[in-house]
């Protein structure tokens, strides 16, 4: 990677979980991506749980942009009824990185197979800050926050803010 692309950006993270039955107590996916994120120094500015509805995933986004340049958002990106967290970012983004959706499924398929054609996980730009959806369970947070997002978050943030 050409280092003269990377700017000193202070990043600052918010966790979304999209769940009809997650909680605080039990949002395990969440505490491994905010481990991942604050050992390597990222500090979580904003952390919710939102259920399985359009609305209610865009408000928690709009307000975790207004302290966070790097918004996870995790859950809601399966095939089920109920799954929209994908139908409610998607439009949103301004600029797709589609090369994060691929790389995780690629990744996913030496974890459990196959089935990871059915991960949905996208990732994208809206007004110089990252979103990235991922699925909910806590082996794939832990394997995008530590294999894809961490490593790329500075080099992500500096292109998207130049």
């Amino acid at each position: 990677m050409n280092q003269n692309h990377i700017q000193h950006i202070q990043i600052s993270a918010a966790i979304i979980t999209v769940s009809s039955t997650r909680k605080q107590e039990n949002d395990s996916s969440g505490a491994a991506i905010s481990t991942l994120l604050t050992t390597t120094g990222i500090p979580i500015s904003h952390y919710a749980i939102v259920t399985d509805r359009i609305e209610a995933i865009r408000n928690e986004l709009y307000i975790a942009m207004k302290t966070a340049n790097c918004i996870i958002i995790n859950g809601g990106t399966g095939l089920t009824h109920d799954d929209c967290t994908i139908e409610a970012i998607s439009p949103l983004l301004h600029k797709k990185i589609d090369g994060f959706g691929e790389f995780f499924r690629m990744k996913s398929l030496q974890e459990i197979g196959t089935s990871s054609m059915l991960s949905r996980a996208i990732a994208g730009v809206i007004d110089g800050k990252v979103v990235f959806c991922i699925p909910g369970s806590t082996p794939a947070v832990t394997l995008a926050t530590k294999e894809l997002i961490l490593p790329e978050i500075t080099h992500i943030l500096s292109h998207a803010n130049r």
